[in-house]
């Protein structure tokens, strides 16, 4: 009970990270809207919005893991009790889109020669390129709503910003009904009104977490008119601790986006076998995710205040509830598969058809459980070396793992061996074991609590 109420304890925890979690659920819930009605308007525009959508986010995923980090040195300045320094923080941020924002929309500019790379029918690839170029010339919305949000989250304030996230999520539903198909005011865009919807969303998000955030009151505490300044130095330090956040958000995106390329060179039932268990993996790590960035909120604000040893009691107590949570899921999903598997089970299809699908899906539920009760450990010692300021230790580890557990092994496994699909599951779960090996001794060591990202004072 003690390390409940404690400073940095569970219900810190929780108080900050919950909030997060359902802010992450309600953009799962945008996304899964859109695969719906997609779905029920063409079986070609919801083939080609997958591929489309995780290309667009492999990308984003760059800039949305730099631009996250903008939160820790608002939670370091809040340690530090100097709150005025924390609006020229989240301005910082604000610059750092504009460079993010042109590489994104020259991305949209260039998406159909990107997606004649690929390879996939004619028909696919135009609706892919036109779902990435809307989305890649919408992310101006999505970037600013993240440095906006940070100046919630690095206070460890994170229940306006959930409010926020699903009221756009809300508003999202209609939109997207009414754009794909052509209802009220709207003509009929198909995959074009999905991405156009999905922008509206965005845009909802940043204006109403923008009018929340540049108000009189933060302006006297905080400085968020005043400070509007474009800051060398501390710019220059958010690069430097933010660009390797970003890095590793990038790699560890592509080493999962090469696991589902290899996956695909199997058969289609063992491939949709593999989509469900990864649907079902991306579903139950969001709670442990949203933990992770609370982390990163106490060790920043108990870094900021010269409390290092808090920085530590904090990452235990989030490792204990994030394991304890993750053994509770591993039981269902390698004693009770079935109910989990059945959601998928798509209208017109037989028991017959089904059943391997099913049958595969519960033996890669196995490789899930393991795979996500090591990840929620790592995500805890990553959380709070992030908010330490470990960052440069956690890009090279990282993008060394991505490339000698997880892509070359694949490469090798997949050319020199008869695993056949359990090869690449493999190899997935080899990269979670190394990377809890390689986290737990460097969070063992005091070399990550010596960092600090803010400037000392004058």
């Amino acid at each position: 009970m003690k390390r409940w109420n404690a400073k940095c304890g569970y219900g810190e925890a929780l108080k900050i990270g919950m909030p997060l979690v359902i802010s992450m659920a309600s953009a799962t819930i945008m996304m899964f809207t859109d695969r719906v009605f997609l779905g029920r308007y063409s079986i070609d525009a919801l083939a080609a919005s997958f591929p489309a959508g995780m290309t667009n986010f492999l990308f984003f995923s760059f800039f949305l893991g730099t631009l996250e980090y903008v939160s820790v040195f608002v939670a370091q300045y809040t340690g530090a009790m100097r709150h005025e320094r924390v609006g020229a923080a989240v301005w910082q941020g604000i610059y750092f889109c504009i460079p993010a924002v042109a590489i994104m929309v020259l991305l949209g500019v260039y998406s159909h020669e990107l997606f004649n790379l690929v390879g996939h029918d004619p028909a696919i690839r135009k609706l892919e390129a036109d779902y990435f170029s809307i989305v890649c010339y919408g992310s101006v919305f999505g970037l600013t709503a993240v440095a906006f949000s940070c100046f919630y989250s690095g206070r460890g304030i994170t229940k306006p910003v959930m409010f926020v996230n699903i009221f756009a999520a809300v508003a999202n539903i209609p939109l997207d009904y009414m754009m794909i198909n052509g209802i009220g005011p709207f003509p009929e865009m198909g995959i074009k009104g999905a991405a156009w919807a999905t922008v509206m969303g965005g845009a909802v998000n940043c204006l109403l977490l923008g009018k929340m955030v540049f108000t009189n009151k933060h302006n006297r505490k905080y400085g968020i008119f005043t400070n509007w300044k474009f800051d060398r130095g501390l710019f220059i330090r958010f690069l430097k601790y933010g660009l390797p956040g970003g890095i590793q958000f990038f790699l560890d995106m592509f080493a999962i986006s090469f696991f589902g390329f290899m996956v695909g060179q199997f058969s289609k039932a063992e491939l949709a076998a593999t989509n469900i268990a990864i649907s079902i993996d991306t579903l139950v790590i969001l709670p442990v995710v949203g933990l992770s960035i609370a982390t990163s909120i106490m060790v920043g604000q108990a870094i900021g205040s010269g409390e290092r040893h808090r920085a530590r009691f904090a990452v235990n107590s989030v490792m204990h509830m994030a394991l304890l949570y993750m053994a509770v899921i591993a039981v269902i999903l390698v004693f009770i598969p079935g109910p989990l598997l059945k959601l998928f089970h798509t209208t017109g299809m037989s028991e017959a058809e089904f059943g391997p699908i099913v049958g595969m899906g519960a033996v890669f539920l196995r490789y899930v459980a393991a795979y996500t009760l090591v990840v929620a450990a790592v995500n805890a010692w990553v959380g709070g070396l992030k908010g330490a300021g470990d960052t440069r230790f956690i890009m090279i580890a990282m993008g060394s793992l991505a490339a000698m557990v997880m892509v070359v092994p694949m490469l090798l496994v997949y050319r020199y061996t008869d695993l056949g699909i359990h090869g690449p599951w493999a190899c997935l779960l080899a990269y979670g074991l190394t990377m809890g090996l390689v986290f737990r001794l460097r969070f063992k060591g005091s070399s990550w609590l010596r960092h600090r990202v803010i400037e000392s004072r004058s």
